[in-house]
This record gives C-alpha cells, sequence and structure tokens, in this order.
C-alpha cells in the first residue's frame, strides 16, 4: 500500500471509539466520535498555502484531505469538535515514506510536519514532534469498513509516555 491508496481507504464518514489513558492524570477517558475525512484536489489554495509554509512545492503533494470531527468525552462536558487540513509529500526516493503536512496538530494545535511510513502490512506509521511533546500515532485497517488506531502523546525528548489511546474506526456506509 502507498499513501495514495492508504488516504482513498480512509475517506468517508467514521464512527470512531477512543479510550484514552492519561498517565500524568492517573485518568481514563472515554470518547465517541464522528470523523470525516475528504479528498481535497490539489490546487485547493488552503493545500497550496500549507506547502508554502513549509517550502514545500505544492506540486509534490499527492492525496490531500480534510479531517473533521466531533465527539464526546466522558471526562470533559466541552464538546470536541474541530477539523485539519493534512497534505502527504511523498519521499521521492522511498514511495512507502514521506512528510505529513497539517495545518493544526494532533498533540498541540499548532502546524506540524511529520515523518510518516507505510509498513509491509499496510500500516501507516507517523511521528510528529512539537514545541512540547512528540506524537506517535499507527492506522490499520482490519477490513475496508473498520481501521484501528493508537495514539502515544510522549515528552517533547520521547523519553516519557504521557497519553496512550487506542481507537477502533467504523465506516458509516459501506464503502464500494
Amino acid at each position: 500500500m502507498n499513501i495514495t491508496e492508504f488516504v482513498a481507504n480512509s475517506l468517508g464518514r467514521w464512527r470512531s471509539q477512543r479510550s484514552a489513558h492519561h498517565l500524568a492524570f492517573s485518568h481514563f477517558e472515554a470518547v465517541q466520535s464522528e470523523i470525516d475525512i475528504i479528498a481535497l484536489p490539489e490546487d485547493d489554495p488552503a493545500v497550496i498555502d500549507l506547502c508554502k509554509s513549509y517550502n514545500i512545492d505544492p506540486q509534490t503533494a499527492v492525496s490531500p484531505f480534510r479531517m473533521s470531527w466531533e465527539g464526546q468525552s466522558d471526562w470533559d462536558d466541552n464538546e470536541i469538535k474541530g477539523s485539519c487540513i493534512l497534505v502527504p509529500i511523498p519521499d521521492p526516493t522511498d514511495p512507502q515514506r514521506g512528510k505529513l503536512l497539517r495545518d493544526q496538530g494532533y498533540a498541540e494545535t499548532i502546524a506540524a510536519a511529520g515523518d510518516y511510513y507505510l509498513t509491509e502490512d499496510g500500516t501507516f506509521v507517523l511521528t510528529t514532534a512539537y514545541d512540547r511533546a512528540a506524537a506517535e500515532e499507527k492506522i490499520w485497517f482490519v477490513n475496508p469498513n473498520v481501521r484501528c488506531r493508537v495514539s502515544l502523546i510522549k515528552t517533547s525528548a520521547g523519553s516519557g509516555v504521557v497519553t496512550a489511546s487506542f481507537s477502533s474506526e467504523i465506516r458509516q456506509g459501506v464503502q464500494s
């Protein structure tokens, strides 16, 4: 699987059940959410702007997409809601690796560029360094309409895990 296939397989509406362990607070959290992943044209102004903000040629972007989410947590009464633009930039020498540009990060709500690779079994692995933290995510498909995601938020030095979470995501409606 390459990044184009991975993104194509991820498009759609997903119902997510996430369980997170916040080690710093010794707290367990359950989050239910709806995630929408839609393809964006490569010439979308937001895609071009994001590439330019990292001094990356927008022509090297493949399969950009927007991810939006809305959900509820049993820990926080505030609604969980957000959206971000993601732009994969494959490594020209190794199509299984590359950069993933985000206009809003996962561990911190700032723009971020992470490094990704795809394993032989199709698992997408993303590592992203932020100002005060580092994130590692792994996403894999159980079948075309079920995927799993494991996320670790680590200290910026990468020496300690702050949060560990597991999500199971079910596509709403069957993909043809």
